[in-house]
């Protein structure tokens, strides 16, 4: 890569003019009218959005940035891509490296609460040696990973990215967590490096996308796989229309968002809404509402609607193809929401431990169920330290 090395410690300082500007628009907000069928069917209901929006008016930034600025942060330059980190050290010696990755419409922010827990385990229910150094990057489009450069940034453009990174910071072996697209990215790292990659823990699924199988197949599936397989049926009915016009127009959608705030959070809080778990319960019940407003407002502050939705969805990511398995262990947490199939993640990784949550959990898991996750990290790589 032709590369400029330099790895610059970076702390977020919002403009107050774009601070005030975001409330400006918010309190002047022009709303539609409600259509004739108002709920969660046709997208955000009408008097929901209003008063999430009149709430995330109310909103401290300033609070989030002095919460956020007590992490140590980074930011490097790769082949010309600005790769915005947070980088925390355990206090105890001899721990893991553990790169972190998230998905869309999420951000680093899904990983916060999780710092703690894993970088200082005896302070959090844990031992000494579950200790992890912890990184979590903005994938090259996302937050502070900006502006966005060069023509492709497929799973392997990211994943090659992230070894960089985790060299720069001085890191030879390290092990891999990620969810949605993190989740993709993972496995693509060890099959670049399984001779630095320690193994990949992902939540939901790795990448694989299973839309119809042969009778022979569906018939050795368990009641769990054929509801999840149905699921994926009725998601591609029914809400595949995002992925459609993200991956054919990331531009429309970059400059719907850049200019309007409603625009940008009623668009990625409609997947926060269908993705969390139960889906009927109102998301903000959830992950909460200082989740909601913090990513949706680092959305906003870096204008990045349209440039994650370019690498997240506009590139050609190999759906259908099957790649070679790297022969890093694999570990794969699937919580309620999710459709995450072992027959076909098997098919390119190897998976070494498989966990089913049945009955709780979405999409979201470092939100939703952040213990659970934790646990089944650090006994997963407890046994490749």
């Amino acid at each position: 890569m032709n590369t400029n090395e330099t790895v610059r410690p970076f702390r977020i300082d919002i403009p107050q003019s774009a601070i005030s500007d975001l409330h400006s628009r918010l309190t002047r907000a022009r709303f539609a009218s409600p259509l004739p069928i108002d709920d969660r069917s046709t997208g955000i209901p009408a008097a929901e959005l209003q008063t999430l929006i009149a709430r995330w008016a109310d909103h401290d930034w300033r609070a989030t940035e002095a919460r956020l600025n007590a992490f140590p942060q980074v930011v490097t330059t790769i082949d010309g891509q600005n790769i915005h980190a947070v980088h925390v050290r355990s206090p105890h010696p001899d721990a893991t490296p553990l790169l972190l990755m998230h998905g869309w419409p999420g951000s680093f922010l899904e990983f916060e609460a999780l710092i703690g827990p894993l970088t200082d385990p005896t302070t959090h229910g844990g031992d000494a040696s579950d200790a992890f150094d912890v990184v979590i990057p903005s994938h090259p489009g996302f937050g502070f990973s900006t502006p966005l450069v060069g023509r492709d940034w497929k799973r392997s453009d990211i994943a090659a990215a992230m070894l960089e990174l985790m060299t720069r910071l001085g890191y030879e072996r390290f092990a891999v967590q990620g969810g949605d697209m993190g989740a993709g990215v993972a496995p693509e790292i060890g099959r670049l490096a399984p001779d630095r990659v320690i193994g990949v823990h992902a939540n939901g699924s790795l990448g694989s996308f299973v839309g119809q199988v042969d009778e022979e197949t569906a018939a050795a599936l368990t009641p769990l796989e054929q509801n999840r397989l149905r699921r994926v049926g009725e998601f591609m009915q029914k809400e595949f229309g995002y992925i459609a016009i993200q991956s054919t127009r990331p531009a429309l959608i970059g400059a719907m968002t850049a200019d309007s705030p409603v625009a940008q959070f009623a668009w990625i809080h409609d997947k926060f809404q269908e993705w969390t778990h139960p889906a009927e319960t109102p998301v903000a019940e959830i992950v909460g509402e200082r989740f909601l407003f913090d990513n949706a407002s680092l959305y906003w502050f870096t204008a990045t609607g349209g440039s994650a939705a370019y690498v997240g969805y506009a590139q050609d990511a190999g759906w259908g193809a099957v790649p070679t398995s790297s022969g890093v262990p694999t570990a794969v947490i699937v919580f309620a929401h999710d459709v995450g199939l072992r027959f076909a993640e098997e098919k390119a990784n190897d998976i070494v431990r498989w966990t089913d949550v049945e009955g709780r959990g979405g999409h979201f898991a470092a939100l939703e169920e952040p213990d659970a996750l934790l646990t089944d990290v650090r006994e997963f790589f407890r046994a490749l330290r």
